[in-house]
This record gives structure tokens, C-alpha cells and sequence, in this order.
């Protein structure tokens, strides 16, 4: 666990603003590991769908006398026009359907905690990207043409109920050292990082 602070840009959402932070009732130990758990549902659905997973990441910082922050990332690329925008929502999706996941299976959930896990910053990314190729995803209702949240999170949900075991490997794997890169995640679950888009196969 880091002393300080990580650098700003560390703490951004993808529209440059600080991502929300709550308490989560958890201990230390508890909280990484569901921050792991988070991160791996991010990181092994981008890879099943065909994204090549740079590395996932939990970061942790003292924040305070007998008090500390964790939060995570993971990286990934995919070029515009191999993207398919209902499996990119759904990847979003997956960090806290994963999270939650992890509470109910590890005798950790509560109403309170399982609303802890909500990251909006997921959500707000997957609406705006999916604006870019014209879909339309609705934070709380369909809209005409589009799906809802909710129903992403039924697909993510889904995925990552198929997908458990690897993400479960790669979430314990993940909070034993921190970050994992993607090569790593293919070789710890038998997946495939797909390669890096442009780059000769």
C-alpha cells in the first residue's frame, strides 16, 4: 500500500473529473481484495470480447490516521471499428457486477455495501461512448431504440456469472500484487489477450 496519494490523473474519470469515493464498511484487506474483484470483472470481459487487455490494477494510499482509500483501473485497447458497442457497455458493466458478486460470495453483503459498489464513473464512460457510434444507453429508463443500464448489467451479469472462475483467479492473483498485465490474465485462465490492434499476428 502506497504512503501518499497517487498522482491525479491516477483518480480521473475519463471526462477529467474526480471519481466519486465512499465508505465502504469493509476492512482494508476486504475492501482490495473486492477492488480487485472489480477490476478483474473489467479486465476478463474486455479480453472475452475480443479487447486486448493492457494490465488491470488496484491502487491503495493512506489517506488519514487509521484510514485508507482503494480504487482501481484497467487498460485496454481496441480499434474503433472492432468495437462493438453492447459488449463495451457490458465490460463497463462488469467491475461492479463482479464486485457485487464477490460480497455475496464471500458472506460480505449488505444493501449499504452492495451500493458502495456502484461506480458511476463505469457507467457515465459507457454512455458516452456508446453516443460515439450512435446507441443510445439510458442511465435509468430504455430509451427509443436504446437499452437501459440495468439491462446491460442483466448481460454483464450474465458473462460474469459464466466467466467466475477466471475472475475470481485473476481478482486473488490482482491483490496479491497489485497490477497484473494482460499477458499475465491469459496465462493465469487459459484465455487469449487478442494482440495489440495494428500490430502484425
Amino acid at each position: 500500500m502506497r504512503a501518499a496519494a497517487p498522482a491525479l490523473e491516477e483518480l480521473l474519470d475519463h471526462r477529467g473529473r474526480l471519481r466519486a469515493r465512499t465508505a465502504s464498511g469493509l476492512t482494508h484487506e476486504q475492501a482490495h481484495l473486492g477492488m480487485a474483484f472489480h477490476e478483474a470483472g473489467h479486465a476478463v470481459l474486455a479480453m472475452a470480447y475480443d479487447m486486448h487487455v493492457l494490465n488491470a490494477e488496484v491502487i491503495a494510499w493512506i489517506s488519514g490516521p487509521g484510514q485508507s482509500t482503494v480504487t482501481g483501473r484497467t487498460s485496454f485497447e481496441a480499434r474503433p471499428e472492432d468495437m462493438h458497442p453492447w459488449r463495451f457497455a457490458a465490460q463497463a458493466a462488469a467491475g461492479q457486477v463482479a464486485q457485487v458478486h464477490y460480497l455475496m460470495a464471500y458472506g460480505l453483503w449488505t444493501p449499504q455495501r452492495a451500493v458502495h459498489c456502484a461506480a458511476d464513473h463505469d457507467r457515465q464512460q459507457a454512455v458516452d461512448v456508446l453516443a460515439t457510434y450512435g446507441y443510445r444507453l439510458g442511465r435509468d429508463h430504455v430509451p427509443e431504440g436504446g437499452k437501459s443500464w440495468g439491462m446491460v448489467r442483466g448481460t454483464a451479469r450474465r458473462k460474469v456469472a459464466r466467466l467466475w472462475r477466471e475472475i475470481r483467479t485473476v481478482a486473488h492473483a490482482m491483490d496479491e500484487r497489485s497490477l497484473i498485465t494482460g499477458d499475465e490474465i491469459a496465462a493465469l485462465t487459459g484465455m487469449t489477450n487478442p494482440p495489440v490492434p495494428g500490430s502484425a499476428s
